[in-house]
């Protein structure tokens, strides 16, 4: 199966090729329609635990929505975890995924919020409404063709994206010892260009999901490949979400 990479970790050629010489193929093919019409079951589980935390952060239930917050982190990285070894388990596990982003992004949302109310208002939703709308800006053109996902593309993509976790990683790494590097937080000219250069790459990451689906979908993949393909295009959506936020949040601190 001549499936070429993906930015994304969750959609890889490996876990497609092995996908495909699965038993469960039998029992049905993978169609694109199913993918997306799985995806957005996916997204409003998101909804629905995002609209859950928030309402407990305005009812004062901070606590709560702490717990479920950090619930939603840890148990959504062991659900995607779990899913990325074992792709069959996605249709099962898929949903539970969802509800757990939900609650961390529902949480996340309603801190950012609350603390840009007076400076930034309504920054969430500009954060959603841009989400969605690069979303089907990368939809477009991929589906007319307009950037085409060749194979240098996809390794430019694939080398940038591998970039920006190690970056991140190290970052985190050096927090545990105290060392802080100010442009990762700060509103400078710096700390700016790098989220619009993380947000460019998480989105143009949409069209390396959208390739990988439809030639995963070409190539006959088992139908429980349509819960796995839809779970990491919602990774991508989820990323590409926060670092709107994040992007944000920095041009608010400048006014």
């Amino acid at each position: 199966m001549e499936l070429f990479k993906s930015g994304n970790p969750t959609l890889t050629e490996k876990i497609f090729d092995n996908s495909a010489n699965a038993e469960a193929s039998m029992q049905g093919t993978m169609t694109i329609r199913g993918t997306m019409n799985k995806f957005g079951f996916l997204l409003l589980m998101v909804i629905g635990g995002a609209a859950y935390t928030w309402h407990l952060y305005q009812d004062l239930s901070k606590g709560m929505m702490m717990t479920l917050m950090m619930t939603g982190i840890f148990g959504g990285m062991i659900c995607a975890f779990a899913m990325i070894f074992k792709p069959n388990w996605a249709q099962y596990i898929a949903p539970l995924y969802g509800i757990l982003e939900g609650f961390f992004l529902g949480g996340i949302s309603a801190i950012m919020n609350d603390a840009f109310q007076k400076t930034y208002p309504g920054l969430v939703m500009q954060a959603v409404g841009l989400t969605f709308g690069v979303a089907i800006a990368m939809f477009l053109l991929y589906n007319f063709r307009i950037i085409k996902v060749t194979e240098k593309f996809k390794s430019i993509l694939f080398t940038a994206t591998a970039g920006i976790g190690i970056f991140y990683l190290l970052s985190m790494i050096l927090g545990m010892f105290h060392v802080n590097m100010p442009f990762m937080y700060d509103s400078s000219p710096l700390g700016i260009g790098i989220s619009l250069f993380v947000v460019a790459i998480a989105a143009l990451n949409l069209l390396m999901d959208f390739d990988m689906i439809e030639r995963g979908a070409e190539q006959g993949a088992p139908q429980y490949m349509e819960w796995y393909g839809a779970f990491g295009l919602l990774v991508t959506i989820v990323w590409l979400y926060i670092e709107i936020l994040k992007l944000l949040s920095r041009f608010a601190k400048r006014d």
